[in-house]
C-alpha cells in the first residue's frame, strides 16, 4: 500500500481496497462485454442495441475509473490491463460467437445481473468495515447496473421472468468464473 494521511485504519483499507480492485477488474471485463456485443449485434432491433451496449461500455468505463480513483486514495495501486483484468475478472466469460441480438441480450443481461450481485455483496462488506464512502460508491454503481439491466431486459419482453427462473445465482462471494 502507499503512504497517505487518510484516516481509515490501514488494515481496514487494505480489505476495502481488495474488494473495490475485484470489482475494477469486473467493471473493466463488462465494458470489454459490451464492446463485443455492440460491435456485433445484428437483427432488426440493431440500432436501438447498438447504442444501448455502446452506452453500456461508457458507464463501465466510467465505473472502472470511478473505483480505480477510490483504490488509489485508500493507498491501493489500480491495476487495469487488459492480461490482469482477463486473469481476475468473476464475471462469466463472453461467448465470442454470438451475433443474433436475442442472444446478446441475455448474455449483457446475464453478465449485469451477476455484476450486480457482486457490488451488492461489496456493499454489504464495506459498510461491515464502516467504509461509508467505499459504500456510498458502489451504491451507485449498483443503482446504475440495476437502471441499465432493466434497459437491456426490456429488449426480453416477457422472457424476462422465464430467463430469471432458470438462472441460478452464485452463492454470495463466491465466483461463477470457469
Amino acid at each position: 500500500m502507499h503512504p497517505t494521511h487518510n484516516t481509515i485504519p490501514e488494515h481496514t483499507r487494505s480489505q476495502v481496497i481488495e474488494i473495490l480492485s475485484a470489482r475494477l477488474m469486473d467493471s473493466s471485463d463488462l465494458y470489454f462485454q459490451a464492446k463485443t456485443a455492440h460491435w456485433n449485434v445484428k437483427g432488426p432491433n440493431f440500432i436501438a442495441l447498438h447504442k444501448l451496449f455502446d452506452k453500456l461500455a461508457e458507464c463501465a468505463s466510467e465505473w472502472s475509473d470511478l473505483i480505480a480513483e477510490r483504490l488509489v486514495q485508500l493507498g491501493g495501486q489500480a491495476e487495469g490491463t487488459v492480461q490482469v483484468v482477463t486473469e481476475r475478472t468473476s464475471l462469466e466469460p463472453y461467448p465470442p460467437t454470438i451475433v443474433d441480438e436475442h442472444e446478446h441480450v441475455h448474455a449483457i443481461s446475464a453478465v449485469l445481473a451477476q455484476f450486480g450481485e457482486l457490488l451488492r455483496d461489496g456493499i454489504e462488506k464495506t459498510d461491515e468495515l464502516e467504509d461509508m464512502g467505499s459504500s456510498d460508491l458502489l451504491i451507485d454503481v449498483a443503482r446504475d447496473v440495476d437502471k441499465l439491466l432493466w434497459f437491456v431486459e426490456a429488449h426480453l419482453g416477457s422472457e424476462v421472468a422465464h430467463a430469471s427462473a432458470h438462472r441460478r445465482a452464485p452463492a454470495r462471494g463466491q465466483s461463477t468464473r470457469r
